[in-house]
């Protein structure tokens, strides 16, 4: 068994959700354009039964196809916002963690420069 399909076997339940959500989003867009599966799937430069994968969320759909089809309805920019840095929580959790746990530099007091001073 491949990793790729190990991984596929193990995914969460809200990363499959997420994924049929998605499809049907993108079925309605072709619906909405009134776009029969085989010039939606033409369009894509996939099969008919490739489409159907995509639009059921199948997570093994390659991440280029599901692209492609947010080029089609106009989204393709969203692309970009999927791992923003900015909206990285996780990492944003972890900086902030870092710096609570740096240490702060105490002043040193009048008494300690002095006595430094004779040594």
């Amino acid at each position: 068994m491949s990793k790729a399909t190990t991984s596929l076997q193990t995914l969460p339940p809200d990363v499959e959700a997420q994924l049929a959500k998605l499809g049907e989003q993108l079925k309605l867009a072709r619906l909405r354009r009134r776009e029969t599966q085989k010039a939606w799937a033409s369009r894509l430069g996939v099969s008919i039964p490739t489409l159907s994968r995509l639009e059921s969320g199948d997570p093994a759909v390659g991440m280029g196809i599901y692209a492609m089809a947010l080029w089609l309805m106009g989204r393709s920019q969203a692309l970009t916002d999927l791992a923003d840095p900015a909206l990285d929580r996780g990492a944003l959790e972890m900086d902030i963690r870092s710096a609570l746990k740096q240490s702060v530099r105490k002043p040193v007091s009048v008494e300690t420069k002095i006595k430094r001073g004779r040594s």
